[in-house]
């Protein structure tokens, strides 16, 4: 038992003695130079949308703008479901979109929880 704990300790102060000193810089070499601060964050990164909220005959308008111009409508009626309509060119025509990514796949979707 002596000797293993003669080796540990040999062996630990070996680890100590080399971590000692510091390595010295090869020859021809220049240490790096600070890394430059980062630049500064504008004062708006992220935009979020304007959103209006409307009630009009037990229907409930969302309507959101970005820079002041409207391109979607979340409607909920009194009784049924929630649609959205988008306004997909630009052009002031909103069409109803299933929240789906492409309009050709439809992506079975099930309400699981809702609070």
């Amino acid at each position: 038992m002596r000797p293993l704990l003669a080796v540990l300790l040999a062996v630990l102060a070996f680890t100590v003695s080399a971590q000692s000193t510091e390595r010295p810089r090869p020859a021809g070499t220049a240490p790096l130079a600070d890394a430059p601060p980062p630049p500064p964050l504008s004062e708006n990164p992220v935009r979020e949308p304007e959103v209006t909220t409307r009630t009009e005959g037990g229907q409930t308008f969302q309507e959101y703008r970005m820079k002041g111009k409207l391109y979607m409508v979340k409607v909920t009626p009194a009784h049924g479901k929630s649609y959205v309509l988008v306004d997909q060119k630009g052009d002031g025509t909103f069409s109803k979109q299933d929240n789906t990514l492409d309009p050709q796949v439809r992506v079975p979707q099930w309400v699981l929880l809702e609070f």
